[in-house]
């Protein structure tokens, strides 16, 4: 990543460095590349995945066999 630095000059306001410093960050593209990567989540493994899928479906097969011993109370409209 990179830094951005700005010196106060001697006559410098300190509105006027703020606003230089703000030119810099948007020239050097800092912001945008966080923000870009503020939601991002990282791509699961094959294996992650996998279990992921097995868990749904033992899961789901579980809900259905509760369903099916009347130990659930099946939605009207719903299969």
């Amino acid at each position: 990543m990179i830094n951005v630095q700005t010196e106060k000059n001697s006559n410098e306001s300190a509105s006027s460095l703020l606003r230089r410093f703000t030119k810099r960050m948007q020239e050097s593209g800092v912001l945008n590349r966080v923000r870009s990567l503020r939601y991002n989540e990282r791509v699961l493994s094959k294996y992650k995945r996998k279990m992921a899928t097995l868990e749904k479906l033992g899961k789901k097969e579980e809900m259905a066999k509760l369903a099916k011993l009347g130990k659930l109370p099946v939605r009207p409209g719903r299969k």
